[in-house]
């Protein structure tokens, strides 16, 4: 089943606004790590585009089997994720499946997070995932097992991890593949 034509557009919209939040430099105010800077990017990419951009979700939500976190308990569960520790590789990913898990919002949780998780990378490591080198289903798979075990994915992306840390062709193909995995395809 396909997207709906309304959707297309929000993603087309949306993926130039997160294009623009590298480009103007906006990123560079977002305090990596930080519940309020996943905030922040949420609200920059999806803003004028749904009226929960930025917010915390009020309503429990689902994938396929799988339930996120009760929205009844975020209150109390972000501040925990905010807090955990980012020096190495492994708490980061660790950082970011909690996050996943969470799903703080009601839509675009995986293309801020995947943002958010290379704001952290890059400021405690160095580096940020190419993701053009993540293969969209072995990614999606991983995700999906990484709430019993990170390893899948903590062996994938660290494969793809790179110093190119403002490389424009490295952080814009890297955007559109982390539209790409949500099923946008510009072409």
């Amino acid at each position: 089943m396909g997207k709906r034509p309304e959707q297309y557009r929000i993603d087309s919209r949306s993926l130039a606004k997160a294009k623009a939040l590298f480009e103007t430099g906006a990123i560079d105010k977002i305090e990596p790590g930080t519940v309020e800077g996943l905030c922040r990017i949420h609200e920059y990419l999806f803003d004028g585009l749904y009226d929960f951009a930025g917010k915390i979700r009020k309503h429990n939500i689902s994938k396929g089997n799988f339930r996120f976190a009760n929205a009844m308990f975020l209150d109390a569960i972000l501040p925990v994720i905010e807090k955990m520790p980012e020096t190495t590789f492994e708490e980061i990913i660790a950082k970011y499946v909690e996050m996943n898990i969470a799903h703080p919002f009601m839509e675009g949780n995986g293309r801020s997070t995947r943002i958010w998780l290379d704001m952290i990378l890059k400021k405690n490591l160095g580096k940020v995932v190419d993701w053009r080198s993540v293969d969209k289903n072995l990614y999606l798979q991983a995700m999906e097992r990484s709430p019993v075990n990170d390893l899948e994915l903590r062996f994938l992306l660290q494969a793809a991890l790179t110093d190119k840390t403002d490389d424009r062709e490295v952080i814009f193909k890297g955007i559109e593949q982390s539209y790409y995995y949500e099923g946008y395809n510009s072409d």
